[in-house]
């Protein structure tokens, strides 16, 4: 395999990309200092600089595979470390981010395990993981949104919950079922 330039690692899409995993940090500590209104822009800027660099590596034909590596393990950073630094301060709870986090890590380990096996299965979004992920993402942001700026959500946060524990675990073992059809 060729050897590439160094300064196509620094592609625009990838800058930004840095610029959201650096974002992670920032999240986490402005939740734990109970900043959740500062804390709801940052998740917000975060999400745009998600859009806008897949927009900006597709028409620019700015595609890389460090980006392609790179844009999952910011976008999974950010809402992991979200979900744990929300239930830590108690706005959402600790099982909800426990679930997340196995899943995810159910998720790596099981590729993990099946590339130690031998075997390299294609890494396809499934539809129900795309539900997850989108539901994960309103739940984060709508509490960051609510608790952030002193709303009443009513119904709505509970339901989410519910919603993102059904879809977490719906997708979890939608992928353990794909993986062990792939291990025999």
């Amino acid at each position: 395999m060729a050897e590439r330039p160094a300064g196509q690692l620094f592609t625009v899409p990838n800058i930004i990309t840095l610029g959201r995993l650096c974002a992670v940090p920032a999240a986490v500590w402005l939740i734990i200092q109970h900043r959740l209104d500062l804390a709801f822009w940052v998740f917000v800027g975060a999400g745009v600089s998600d859009a806008v660099d897949g927009w900006w590596a597709r028409v620019r034909n700015a595609r890389s595979f460090l980006g392609a590596v790179l844009d999952p393990v910011a976008d999974k950073a950010l809402l992991v470390s979200v979900y744990v630094a929300l239930a830590v301060v108690g706005v959402l709870p600790d099982w909800l981010a426990i679930l997340v986090v196995f899943r995810d890590v159910l998720i790596v380990g099981g590729l993990m395990v099946l590339a130690l096996l031998g075997t390299r299965p294609a890494i396809r979004p499934l539809l129900v993981s795309k539900l997850n992920t989108f539901l994960q993402i309103a739940l984060a942001g709508m509490a960051l949104l609510l608790s952030g700026f002193g709303l009443d959500g009513g119904w709505l946060l509970p339901a989410l919950v519910w919603c993102v524990a059904g879809s977490t675990i719906a997708s979890g073992a939608a992928y353990v079922r794909d993986a062990s059809r792939i291990a025999t």
